[in-house]
């Protein structure tokens, strides 16, 4: 349907989104098999997702007169304008009722999520039963809303919309892309890797960035450097300074530690680093690294131990280097503590006896501890040793962080290829 070629990406969502237009436009093929047809449809995801886009989009390939309810009006009034929508809406069937952003309706808490306004939604939909009025919203935050409202025969189909990744967001940055005059040579793949978990929002306005980066250099197309410092100052917050005032040795201690970061991850997942940087920036974070999460991450421990060992590295290569300890790497700890939590209670992954309940006792919790202690003793013993075997490869990732301030994928690659590598 020439309606939905305006979702890019979301191919189960947009094959969905034309079964239920099909339904509303052929409906008398289906009332022919005898089925109780699809009232009523929730969108719900985070914020620059795209819902409203393919709500619109499904109103306009209905066919169908639509009536939509946004909270613009005090309580009260907004109570009667709910009702009057409905009222309206069954007076003109086949029609469509677009409730937008549904879970700002109220102020409820999460906790108390029966508000009036919610309670009138509930009511109007069910005293559309029997006339043709399809009940369409969308929300950010499905737990708002009271589960008699998201119950079937009110919402008989409820969509999450996640974050594209994948070939989703290369398709999607292809497509922001082609809406750009003189666009270079960018590696659509990679850009989407850097940008894995952002939403469209947030990739539409890279690649605009990146462009305005472009024409303030006064070049005549868009580079995939301009994509690079777009990714970095849009989505990181790492705006490079003019002038660099650190010390020298500050900066190689931040590239060793950055470094570490990047040679155990591609050690343990080969082309998994997609951005590093140590760009003087003024702000709190003087360097950082971002990774492409393996889609079976949650499945397996050994990709949890490998994302342990990642956040290790940082620490092994400062002691591996200079032979002191990091003393910025608390944030890395606390991560990687919190990964190996899961591994002694959770999992269950060395012994039954540190499974956790309500009313475990001090001694098994003080196990368990002792067990996530363990777990991360050990694999920084394994991180550290990777590290000395490759240091090659150590030394190299960090001279060029110091020469370039940041590197991506094919820049690591690049710089592994002429080491030699030992994985045990």
């Amino acid at each position: 349907m020439k309606e939905f070629d305006k979702i890019i990406g979301y191919s189960d969502v947009k094959a969905e989104l034309e079964k239920l237009c099909d339904i509303m436009v052929n409906s008398e093929k289906y009332k022919n098999l005898g089925v109780t047809t699809p009232g009523g449809l929730l969108l719900h995801g985070k914020p620059g997702v795209g819902k409203t886009l393919m709500a619109n989009c499904l109103i306009k390939a209905s066919g169908r007169k639509s009536f939509t309810l946004h909270k613009d009006k005090p309580n009260g009034d907004f109570v009667n304008e709910i009702r009057r929508v409905f009222d309206e809406a069954k007076a003109n069937v086949p029609s469509i009722v677009f409730l937008d952003d549904l879970d700002k309706f109220a102020n409820e808490d999460d906790a108390h999520p029966n508000a009036e306004e919610y309670v009138t939604v509930q009511a109007c939909i069910d005293g559309c039963k029997g006339s043709d009025v399809f009940v369409l919203a969308t929300a950010n935050k499905l737990k708002s809303l009271p589960e008699s409202l998201k119950r079937a025969g009110r919402f008989d189909k409820v969509i999450e919309m996640v974050y594209p990744r994948g070939d989703d967001a290369v398709e999607i940055v292809r497509y922001y892309l082609s809406q750009k005059n003189y666009v270079g040579d960018i590696d659509a793949k990679e850009i989407a890797r850097i940008l894995d978990g952002e939403s469209c929002a947030e990739l539409e306005t890279v690649i605009n960035e990146a462009g305005l980066i472009a024409g303030y250099a006064g070049k005549q197309t868009i580079e995939m450097d301009d994509m690079i410092k777009a990714c970095r100052d849009v989505i990181f917050d790492c705006y490079e300074s003019a002038k660099d005032v650190r010390p020298a040795a500050d900066i190689e201690r931040l590239a060793y530690h950055e470094a570490g970061h990047v040679v155990i991850t591609e050690l343990l997942e080969e082309g998994s680093t997609t951005l590093v940087s140590i760009c003087n920036h003024g702000g709190d974070i003087d360097g950082f690294a971002t990774y492409y999460q393996n889609e079976s991450y949650f499945y397996y421990k050994k990709y949890m131990e490998n994302r342990v060992m990642g956040l290790l590295g940082g620490k092994a290569a400062i002691e591996v280097k200079f032979g002191e300890t990091d003393v910025g790497c608390n944030s890395d700890l606390h991560r990687a503590f919190e990964i190996a939590k899961r591994f002694a209670d959770e999992y269950c992954s060395t012994s039954f006896d540190r499974w956790e309940t309500e009313r475990s006792s001090q001694a098994l919790k003080e196990r368990k501890e002792m067990q996530k202690i363990v777990e991360v003793e050990h694999l920084y013993a394994k991180t550290r040793k990777l590290l000395i075997l490759n240091r090659e490869f150590l030394d190299k990732v960090a001279s060029a962080l110091i020469e370039k301030k940041t590197l991506i994928a094919r820049d690591i690659a690049a710089i592994k290829a002429t080491c030699k590598i030992t994985v045990e």
